[in-house]
């Protein structure tokens, strides 16, 4: 497996790095200056700047290798005042990129470092060095302690507004999704209703050649207009699609006759049973329209030609009930998508649907739905 690749020194990272060297170098220097005075061999003298300034160098690779050189740092400062300023950059540097306990380990090691420093140095208000040093070295773990506080709270705000983008980002495609659905859904029973219509018609004309020519003109004009008043339906369905905002049209309650009397049009013997009176919900009105639309689709498709009893019946306080019969000899075993659309309709108004053969023969959709008082 090959190594992962460290990721690329920024420009910010490029900033920092060149301030904190210049800064160790400077403090460094300074420090050496005031120790010259100190009772030590030049040659200790020697060797303490050019350790501090090497360890100075260190400080372009402290991202990687933080812990090692902030130990080599305090090796280096048992002797050498030129190191008191990288060992400060690389005290900090630990406490930013890792742990408090590694923090606290390398602080004692520098803490040691010190102790010993002072008796190689031969300071003589070595209580007060020593209290300038702690003082600086727990100044900078503190600051540094802050800085990865900080990093961590800004990546953990990261990570939130990351996971709550996609969350949204799922609730808007569920809400595409559903949308989706319930196109489909108004696709089904707008146009199903329309073509089963044609149908009829349609196959009226194919098994009547004996039909007159107005009887002829009379079913071609009902056919020219169904097929119309369908592609119109399919314009609006593909208008809503298109369009970045938008809803369906929506039929309400009141459409309801409309919707018979154009099945009767269309020569189906409908009898209808309107018995609701008072205000209706909106929904519960549209869940109603969509029943009986599927119903009369259904009952041309299955046993055109037959008679169809609709009778829609209820009040505020007692619900709405929605029941369609209909003889059904051609109907094949099994729900169709139609029903199963209807149930899920009823069940989002908190309804119900029931479907299946009476005792008679005849095929039965009944429907309850909930109307407030």
């Amino acid at each position: 497996m090959s190594e992962r690749k460290r990721p690329r020194r920024t420009a910010v990272n490029w900033v920092v790095d060149s301030v904190s060297f210049v800064l160790a170098v400077l403090l460094g220097l300074l420090a050496y200056s005031e120790g010259e005075s100190d009772p030590v061999p030049q040659t200790l003298l020697a060797v303490d700047f050019w350790s501090g300034m090497v360890l100075c160098l260190t400080l372009w690779f402290r991202r990687r290798w933080p812990v090692p050189l902030a130990l080599l740092a305090a090796a280096v400062s048992v002797y050498s005042d030129a190191a008191a300023g990288p060992t400060l950059v690389l005290i900090m540097t630990v406490a930013v990129h890792k742990p408090w306990r590694t923090s606290i380990w390398v602080f004692a090691v520098n803490f040691a470092a010190t102790l010993t420093y002072l008796q190689v140095r031969h300071k003589e208000d070595w209580k007060t060095q020593l209290i300038i040093g702690m003082t600086l070295y727990l100044a900078m773990a503190g600051w540094g302690f802050y800085i990865r506080s900080r990093r961590q709270l800004l990546q953990t705000l990261r990570d939130r507004a990351d996971r709550a983008e996609t969350v949204a980002t799922l609730q808007a495609e569920q809400a595409q999704l559903r949308a989706r659905e319930e196109i489909a859904r108004e696709m089904h029973d707008v146009l199903g209703h329309r073509l089963s219509l044609l149908s009829v018609h349609a196959g009226a004309l194919a098994y009547r050649p004996d039909a007159s020519t107005a009887e002829v003109a009379g079913a071609a004009e009902i056919i020219r207009a169904s097929a119309h008043q369908a592609l119109q339906d399919l314009r609006e369905v593909i208008g809503v699609l298109r369009a970045p905002v938008g809803e369906l049209p929506q039929p309400a309650f009141a459409d309801l006759p409309a919707l018979v009397e154009g099945s009767r049009a269309a020569g189906i013997p409908v009898e209808l049973t309107l018995d609701a009176p008072g205000a209706m919900p909106e929904h519960v009105g549209r869940t109603a329209y969509r029943i009986v639309q599927e119903g009369l689709t259904n009952a041309v498709k299955h046993a055109p030609g037959e008679p169809v009893t609709i009778s829609v019946t209820g009040a505020p306080g007692n619900g709405l009930s929605v029941e369609l019969r209909n003889p059904a000899p051609n109907r094949r075993r099994g729900d169709g998508q139609g029903l199963k659309g209807l149930s899920e309709r009823a069940a989002l108004v908190e309804g119900r649907v029931e479907h299946g053969r009476t005792p008679e023969g005849d095929f039965r959709l009944y429907a309850w739905l909930p109307w407030p008082a």
